[in-house]
């Protein structure tokens, strides 16, 4: 899909991304959890990993277009991440820690841009292991009850307001992120789902290097297709 911007801290706070599968509901005597401790359950379940793999579906509706994607996300600490597309196939976007690198079969370019210059919606993602901090990147933030026993735990970005209307991250008792959802002042919302999501995986250094396509030329830009 064409990447929506959503600046880094912003997408810090979403902390992006990932999900296990359903958890053990609460009793329904239970007191619901409030926002400020979901958000250190949060901080508390992804500070501590070196590595995560997770299923993601993402999809974007807004400005006349409609588009769901989906397939596996790999993250790495410190900053490395790959998102690997199983739909569209073959198509990948990947942090080596320097640059950004991002292709699906059939264009004819890779396009590449250095990492302090990207302003995706998927890049913050990398901070997610050993740098979240939901209190302190969300203001107003509050929390509800969510289907299947999770809540949501939504709010204002801090210093976004210009661009993202809402944060809203769907999670586990437990802390951990299920779904996020962004709705920009633009009109237009894009969501993340994530699923069967594996701690620290198995997550080479090889996998976040990326060896462009026989005769398919590397272009730098502004911004990753």
């Amino acid at each position: 899909m064409t990447a929506r911007t959503l600046p880094r801290r912003g997408l810090l706070l979403t902390a992006a991304l990932l999900a296990l599968p359903a958890l053990a509901q609460p009793s329904p005597s239970a007191k619901p959890l409030t926002a400020q401790q979901l958000a250190q359950r949060v901080d508390g379940h992804y500070n501590h990993l070196h590595s995560l793999r997770a299923g993601f579906t993402q999809s974007y509706q807004g400005l006349g277009m409609s588009r769901t994607e989906s397939g596996t996300l790999l993250l790495r600490k410190p900053g490395r991440m790959r998102w690997d597309y199983t739909s569209p196939a073959g198509k990948i976007f990947l942090l080596d820690g320097k640059y950004a690198w991002s292709y699906t079969p059939g264009d004819p370019q890779v396009t590449r841009i250095p990492v302090g210059n990207l302003d995706d919606l998927r890049t913050p993602l990398r901070f997610l292991l050993g740098h979240t901090q939901i209190e302190r990147e969300i203001q107003h933030l509050r929390s509800a009850p969510a289907p299947s026993g999770e809540y949501t735990l939504s709010g204002q970005p801090k210093g976004q307001q210009r661009s993202i209307r809402l944060l809203a991250l769907t999670v586990t008792a437990q802390g951990v992120i299920t779904g996020i959802q962004i709705d920009q002042t633009d009109g237009s919302v894009t969501r993340f789902t994530f699923t069967g999501e594996l701690p620290d995986a198995p997550a080479p250094p090889a996998d976040f290097r990326f060896t462009p396509p026989p005769g398919i030329p590397v272009v730098n830009q502004q911004s990753p297709a």
